[in-house]
């Protein structure tokens, strides 16, 4: 019998402190066995993304705590098709014994109509529906509000993000200088 793999994909532009307690929230409440964290390779709605080789590697900081329950998958660079569908398609057709679930907020839910193929989706990777702010999740928790469009303007404006972004990911953003203005 094969493992049960957790997607957690998202733009992670930069990722923070939420992603990172919605990781083990998920490998802690719900029965899986590994966490896949998948960063978009381009955003949905074209909007500017920090280069993906270094979203990749703050989405490795962002999981290094959970030690090996977690991995980072480049798999949407290799399929080049950000639909969600095709993503599990081609994840399922490398892990073929595995069990898939699919991390989502409970926010996405309304909007699930708008998703290609959604039926299929639910169907080959049945979410694990997580709160957000203004969302509660199915066992009515919420996961803190922390936004990416915010650390950015932060990181622009030369404002500390402490509390907000793992340190790890802190210094990599210095480092690089990503967002900074």
């Amino acid at each position: 019998m094969g493992k049960t793999l957790a997607i957690f994909g998202g733009s992670f532009n930069p990722p923070h402190v939420a992603h990172q307690m919605a990781c083990l929230y998920v490998l802690e409440t719900q029965p899986v066995d590994h966490l896949v964290c998948m960063p978009a390779y381009k955003h949905p709605f074209d909007k500017a993304l920090a280069p993906f080789a270094d979203r990749v590697a703050m989405c490795r900081l962002l999981i290094a705590p959970l030690g090996g329950r977690a991995s980072v998958s480049t798999l949407e660079e290799e399929v080049d098709d950000g639909r969600t569908l095709v993503l599990v398609e081609a994840l399922r057709a490398r892990e073929p014994e595995a069990t898939l679930r699919l991390v989502i907020g409970a926010d996405i839910l309304r909007e699930r109509d708008k998703w290609w193929r959604w039926a299929d989706l639910e169907r080959l990777a049945p979410p694990i529906v997580l709160g957000r702010h203004g969302f509660p999740g199915p066992d009515g928790v919420e996961l803190p509000e922390v936004s990416s469009t915010e650390i950015r303007a932060r990181l622009a404006r030369g404002d500390a993000v402490d509390g907000l972004v793992p340190r790890s990911i802190i210094q990599y953003l210095e480092t690089k200088g990503l967002y900074a203005s």
